[in-house]
């Protein structure tokens, strides 16, 4: 059985609490796609673990894989890693040999090409890991691989080959000086180590091969996406995007799996009760039109802790968006959603949606194509019954039916207009702060 969890907007969406709860009835939870700037925030008995690279899965003793479509940082990795170890975790966290490292250089230039681009519109607002160089060198062919940190002389060889080209762009472009970053002995010497400890630990694997004998002898997998649909480089808000596929089909080709095997299991899109978002970018149900929209929308982020996990920048807030996630279900073929954060809208004087969009005259009940032309578009706006606040931990307990009657007709509102059950409702940060409604891993 697989299961492939996908976040439906723009990131953000606790796709971590999600991948924890049903984790327990996973053997295996890969990462397909991004870098340490995914952030996940997991809360186990009380104790909060903010995680960037490491999967989810591991903080509940399940094996960990980043597959082929990620690009690892693995001064990041060792260090999440130490750190769980000294919270009293043992991860058992597996590196696909395919997978591309993000070297010094990569970080130095996400940074230098950022602020070269500050004063025009193209400012993307990244988290300044590398990721996005790391996936130019990938597609550019000369990237550095998980496998070649294994060989000495093959690392060598390929930092000799791209560090110049890196030198001269720092230098002759940019007018810069190149410092450690662009040191090939300084390189070839730290890297050398990072691959000496990861043959040591038996971390790098073929992850096609690896997967496919976990499931050949009957073990689950679940596979987790980082960001969201409208950050996926294809089918988001080009070009405020990452640069890796969040969606659905990302985890076929992120780890080595057929894509029949992914459609074959379960696709659960989360969704977050209200829209956040980090960075650059067109948002139509933002809430910024007057003091009142800012006072709400400050409001929200307060109770809803929307800050970045891995930067801690001040989310974006803004209304659900049905245009969003009528795409975001289309893209991946959701077989289910997860609805978290209902608990943040309680006691609100008013809660809306944005059910379509006007543009030009006509009524769009999905994206443009373009992300200047979903910057046009006008939210439709639906205004649903508020819902008091109540002892969501009791609600948790007690279930579905526990949930407040206004907040039913919102989740129903959602599940209708995907044509998909909802799976579950998140009404606090923590794992028995879940309403469970059904189990994606149960046939």
């Amino acid at each position: 059985m697989t299961v492939t969890i996908v976040g439906s907007q723009l990131g953000d969406e606790g796709k971590g609490a999600l991948v924890d709860l049903w984790g327990g009835d996973a053997d295996i939870v890969v990462r397909y796609q991004g870098g340490d700037n995914a952030g996940h925030t997991v809360v186990e008995d009380g104790e909060e673990y903010k995680l960037s690279l490491v999967p989810s899965g591991a903080v509940r003793d399940k094996v960990g894989v980043l597959g082929n479509g990620c690009v690892i940082n693995p001064r990041t990795l060792f260090s999440e890693i130490d750190d769980l170890r000294e919270r009293g975790l043992d991860p058992d966290v597996r590196l696909a040999k395919r997978a591309h490292v993000i070297m010094p250089y990569h970080r130095r230039l996400d940074n230098i090409e950022e602020e070269a681009k500050a004063d025009s519109d193209l400012t993307v607002g990244t988290t300044g890991r590398g990721i996005g160089p790391t996936y130019e060198d990938k597609a550019g062919r000369r990237g550095i691989r998980v496998g070649d940190l294994l060989d000495p002389d093959v690392l060598r060889q390929r930092l000799e080959y791209v560090v110049p080209k890196k030198k001269a762009l720092i230098e002759d472009v940019y007018g810069l000086e190149a410092g450690e970053e662009c040191d090939v002995e300084a390189l070839v010497e730290e890297y050398t180590e990072i691959g000496r400890r990861l043959r040591e630990d038996d971390m790098a694997v073929n992850c096609g091969d690896f997967l496919a004998e976990r499931r050949e002898a009957g073990d689950n997998v679940m596979f987790e996406g980082a960001q969201g649909t409208l950050i996926d480089i294809d089918h988001g808000s080009y070009p405020y995007v990452t640069s890796s596929n969040p969606t659905a089909g990302g985890a076929a080709t992120g780890t080595g799996v057929g894509p029949t095997v992914v459609g074959q299991g379960e696709v659960v899109g989360i969704v977050k009760s209200y829209l956040s978002r980090v960075g650059e970018g067109p948002m139509p149900t933002e809430l910024k039109d007057d003091a009142r929209d800012e006072e709400l929308a400050d409001f929200i982020r307060e109770k809803g802790g929307e800050f970045g996990t891995v930067t801690g920048r001040p989310r974006r807030i803004g209304w659900l968006d049905m245009p969003m996630l009528r795409h975001a279900a289309r893209v991946s073929g959701f077989t289910g959603i997860a609805v978290n954060h209902l608990d943040v809208l309680a006691g609100l004087d008013e809660v809306k949606v944005g059910h379509a969009y006007e543009l030009e005259g006509d009524e769009r009940l999905t994206m443009p194509a373009t992300t200047e032309r979903w910057g046009e578009c006008e939210p439709v706006l639906k205004e649903f019954d508020t819902w008091p606040e109540v002892d969501w931990a009791a609600v948790a307990e007690e279930g579905y039916e526990a949930i407040p009657d206004a907040a039913q007709d919102y989740l129903e509102y959602l599940s209708d207009e995907l044509d998909v059950p909802i799976y579950a409702v998140g009404v606090g940060p923590g794992r028995e702060q879940t309403v469970h409604i059904e189990n994606p891993f149960d046939d």
